[in-house]
């Protein structure tokens, strides 16, 4: 029988303290074996405990989130879920910190003391998923964007449809996936990943101030274009329709959405100049239904799935022809 994970909660909030923990001892596969209020209290519990997955709250006195997490990089490398505010300033703050190592984040709801459980299906999969990985990756997404501004866009028409779902550990592999991709990329990319309202918009502009490609939040009648890739907003789904100028994307809601913030279906017209699907990290709803994208039976179409590695976008990277 496995070993249960070993967690350690960092929270300088005490209601946190008490609510994660009794989230996280629900599922018998997770020990959370400490609690910390601040960032020195954290590092010392550390080598005390030796946990393996940290959760860590980003805004708290003292020695905050984003130096305890420097520090757990330089000393450790310890796979880190941040748990941060949902708000624009969380946002920012939560891809600061997954520009700086941390596996992934989640979200705290607005009314915390009501709502924390309807997260913790989400906090306990990437707990797993954090404790599987094979360590924590070079960053990805720089904490300091280069400024990397690619040929300005012109709306020509893509040769291929590029259609990926992404979930747990979705960030950094994105950020690989999309730093592989050259200037002159011919394909038109759409991304379901999940993240909840606020966060999509400046992982988006995170993305294309770092990448070749051009990247940007999707809004309703945003045309397929070679070399951009569109984001899908949180807690939406993406749909494609084609008109006479082109395929348009078309973010909607829908029920699942609630469900399962981001996720969901793709849907692409058939005759697209060939689909192409990833699903990274895939999970299902919670009504037992697996997530992903349809590919409208077009006959190019083709379905790859991966892990929750950027290892795992670099055999979708050479799936595409890549080197």
């Amino acid at each position: 029988m496995r070993k249960p994970v070993r967690v350690l909660v960092v929270d300088d909030s005490a209601l946190m303290r008490k609510l994660i923990p009794n989230i996280l001892e629900r599922d018998n596969s997770i020990e959370v074996v400490g609690t910390a209020m601040d960032g020195h209290f954290a590092l010392k519990k550390i080598e005390d405990l030796s946990p393996q997955v940290v959760t860590l709250d980003l805004e708290m006195p003292g020695l905050n989130g984003i130096d305890t997490l420097k520090e757990i990089m330089r000393r450790w490398r310890l796979p880190v879920i941040v748990v941060s505010s949902h708000s624009t300033t969380g946002a920012a703050i939560t891809l600061k910190a997954l520009a700086l190592g941390a596996f992934d984040f989640v979200a705290k709801p607005k009314d915390v003391s009501a709502r924390m459980p309807e997260i913790a299906a989400e906090l306990i999969r990437k707990i797993r998923a954090a404790a599987q990985s094979a360590g924590v990756q070079a960053q990805f997404l720089p904490a300091e964007t280069h400024g990397v501004q690619p040929h300005k866009l012109q709306p020509v028409a893509p040769t291929r449809i590029i259609a990926i779902g992404v979930s747990t550990g979705g960030p950094n592999a994105l950020q690989y996936l999309f730093s592989q991709l050259p200037v002159e990329f011919s394909g038109s990319i759409l991304v379901v990943q999940h993240m909840p309202d606020g966060f999509t918009e400046l992982f988006a502009k995170r993305l294309d101030e770092s990448c070749p490609i051009r990247v940007k939040e999707a809004q309703s009648g945003d045309l397929l274009v070679a070399g951009r890739a569109l984001i899908c907003p949180g807690n939406r789904h993406m749909k494609v329709k084609k008109f006479p100028l082109g395929n348009v994307a078309i973010p909607q809601r829908g029920s699942a959405c609630e469900r399962t913030p981001s996720f969901g279906g793709c849907a692409v017209p058939q005759h697209s100049g060939g689909v192409w699907t990833a699903s990274h990290g895939g999970v299902d709803d919670g009504h037992g239904r697996r997530w992903g994208c349809r590919l409208g039976r077009d006959p190019g179409g083709r379905g790859i799935h991966g892990g929750a590695e950027p290892g795992d976008m670099r055999c979708f990277w050479h799936a595409q022809g890549g080197h």
